[in-house]
């Protein structure tokens, strides 16, 4: 009779989880306050202030570990305001506007639809990414903060060409709901504004910016920030809307005052559609080339 072998690589010690799930409640220490539980299943310990640094490596681990469990190398972050509805819906509110009389909200509303444009856009530039990267030696994932308006978008166009997508929310009193349409193993949320944004740029290989407010250009420029001073590699970063940016942003006037380079114009490109913004990343990478300019011998070209 053969008798059973252990098996060569088993665990000398239980799991953490399978020790959380052994542990029998004291009830004499079982109460409020006590400090019998486990350190990591001690959720008002883990939140006390002195506590900060290890939530902060939680916060890089998890979609670190996450994203690398799903074979994610590639991502292209898409930037833009949560305000920006889609076409329908803004058309929805223009009607409203009008069935209601208020000629201050007609105007908001009117403005509205025209900023849908970058809705719409953003929705297909994302379907085309997740399209036409599939057949790349590493497939490029479309990354936004998870919200709605142009991250919606985003995330709505590769859902709709049926490829994944990630979702990197952030706790606020207001729209921090996620959208329907990120991956929901990839739909992440998030304490720390630091870490969020670490995690936009770890994986990027482009970063497309749409309009959006505050939150948009603190993004933007830290992603140029960290490009310009040679923290970051060089990555395309591409401007949705050059009228838009124009308006908003004098870059010619920091050049002519001295406050940054006249090569830092050249950190950015502008592009109207989304056929555009792909162009300029086949430009850059060598996605519309040749097997031959685009494989392992690529750099002897």
């Amino acid at each position: 009779m053969n008798t059973p072998h252990d098996p060569l690589h088993a665990r000398n010690f239980p799991t953490a989880q399978e020790e959380a799930e052994a542990l029998a409640r004291s009830s004499r220490y079982g109460g409020p306050g006590s400090s019998y539980r486990l350190a990591f299943t001690d959720t008002e310990f883990l939140l006390r202030e002195e506590l900060r640094p290890v939530r902060m490596q939680l916060e890089l681990l998890k979609p670190e570990m996450v994203q690398a469990e799903q074979g994610i190398e590639s991502t292209i972050v898409i930037f833009g305001s949560a305000r920006i509805h889609s076409p329908e819906a803004a058309e929805r509110r223009l009607q409203a506007a009008r069935d209601d009389g208020d000629e201050q909200a007609v105007r908001r509303a009117q403005m509205a639809v025209q900023m849908s444009a970058y809705y719409d856009e953003a929705r297909r530039f994302a379907a085309l990414v997740t399209e036409r990267s599939r057949t790349l030696e590493s497939p490029i994932y479309v990354v936004t903060g998870g919200g709605p308006g142009i991250m919606e978008a985003g995330n709505r166009g590769a859902h709709e060409v049926g490829g994944k997508s990630i979702g990197l929310n952030i706790v606020l009193p207001h729209e921090q709901e996620p959208n329907p349409f990120i991956t929901p193993e990839l739909c992440f949320q998030f304490h720390y504004f630091a870490m969020r944004k670490m995690h936009f740029v770890m994986r990027s290989i482009a970063l497309v910016c749409f309009p959006g407010g505050f939150g948009t250009l603190d993004e933007l420029f830290e992603t140029m920030t960290l490009i310009q001073t040679g923290k970051s590699r060089r990555r395309p970063i591409l401007l949705f809307g050059r009228a838009f940016w124009d308006k908003l942003i004098d870059f010619q006037h920091l050049v002519d005052t001295g406050m940054i380079s006249a090569n830092d114009l050249g950190l950015f490109h502008y592009v109207e559609t989304a056929e555009d913004a792909w162009s300029r990343l086949a430009e850059h990478y060598g996605f519309d080339a040749t097997p031959t300019e685009t494989g392992l011998f690529a750099d002897d070209i």
